[in-house]
């Protein structure tokens, strides 16, 4: 995978299943560029397509983890001339939903996305690991809803997923506000899982954390994602409708059957590639 704004590894051991997707624009401090925006959702998909991979760490290489949009990008979005102003709207209104699919392919991606973060988390930053499905972060970190003080309304998710994972109050006050908070209010506020005092410490809690996940059942943990994120748009009764239909499909997986037998004998079970 060679990717201009992205890099891809493997975690040692090859067997382990866990890949890093990094940010690797760290002369930008990680800026989403439009090349971003069409490398991202690619490599989710390679990853999510490749058997081997059992989960991804969404990190970045550098100071800062994402220090949102690149302004130049906006600028150049903001500048499209056209004598028609129907259709200048309509392909600005084509190029947001774009973008906004980027972001949204960590949630249609069917392993778990575990943010790493460290430095500034910013904007477009924050719309990123609110798609993901945990968050860890160092103490040094900080994050602001930044698009109010550029005169914009946040369109890239963040004011979407937010609600859900720390408040509609919270949210309003980080969305009108655009203060910044570190990682400890982060995790007062329900944003983060974990804070750890440094970035050698973060790096090495995340590996612990992705380890533990990797070795369940793939089949458990793709059914877990899918059915907490459509539950966002259920009710009860008809989340629990939605995983009684998900399970009588799933269920039939040998991987209930390994995980039932591994724990008889008192060892690691062994699931088959997704």
């Amino acid at each position: 995978m060679n990717f201009e704004t992205l890099k891809v590894t493997q975690s040692e051991p090859p067997n382990s299943g866990i890949f890093f997707l990094y940010l690797n624009n760290p002369s930008r401090r990680n800026a989403l560029t439009p090349k971003f925006f069409t490398e991202f959702p690619k490599a989710l998909s390679l990853l999510d397509q490749n058997p081997s991979a059992k989960l991804i760490i969404l990190a970045s290489n550098g100071d800062h983890f994402c220090s949102g949009i690149d302004i130049l990008s906006l600028k150049s979005l903001q500048n499209q001339q056209t004598q028609d102003q129907g259709r200048a709207r309509e392909a600005l209104r084509r190029a947001i939903k774009e973008m906004q699919s980027a972001i949204t392919a960590i949630e249609l991606c069917r392993k778990p996305v575990i943010a790493s973060i460290h430095g500034a988390c910013i904007g477009g930053g924050v719309d990123l690991i609110t798609a993901c499905d945990l968050r860890l972060c160092s103490k040094q970190a900080f994050f602001s809803v930044k698009e109010v003080d550029l005169g914009l309304t946040a369109d890239l998710g963040s004011l979407q997923r937010l609600p859900y994972l720390i408040g509609y109050g919270n949210t309003m006050d980080l969305a009108l506000t655009c203060r910044r908070i570190d990682g400890l209010e982060a995790k007062k506020l329900g944003l983060v899982q974990t804070v750890f005092e440094s970035r050698d410490d973060l790096e090495k809690g995340v590996m612990e954390l992705a380890s533990s996940i990797a070795e369940k059942s793939p089949m458990a943990l793709m059914g877990t994602k899918a059915v907490m994120l459509k539950g966002r748009e259920l009710g009860v009764e008809h989340g629990l409708d939605y995983v009684a239909t998900w399970n009588s499909a799933m269920l039939l997986s040998k991987d209930l059957e390994e995980a039932v037998e591994a724990s008889v004998q008192k060892r690691k079970p062994v699931f088959a590639k997704l």
